[in-house]
């Protein structure tokens, strides 16, 4: 059960630095949700995040590379989570 809490500790750092850094802060129940059930992979947490604020990563693509940039930051130590950059 370590794991999980481990994941969720990890999501609640990543998902506060979004917020500080580049203004994506997502309701609660939003932040509660991936905390609890990650999308997989580093691109499809990203594309989560930008859903979750009703926008297109790509319509915004040099802002997509900052939240990716972040999320692969945080996730990095996940098995499995080393999508392809796009």
């Amino acid at each position: 059960m370590g794991h999980r809490d481990d994941r969720e500790s990890d999501v609640r750092g990543l998902l506060d630095e979004l917020c500080v850094k580049l203004g994506f802060c997502l309701p609660p129940e939003v932040r509660r949700r991936l905390r609890e059930s990650p999308p997989g992979g580093v691109d499809g947490f990203t594309d989560a995040i930008f859903e979750a604020e009703g926008m297109s990563g790509s319509e915004h693509p040099d802002l997509r590379r900052q939240v990716r940039a972040v999320v692969e930051r945080h996730l990095s130590r996940w098995p499995g989570a080393g999508d392809h950059p796009r």
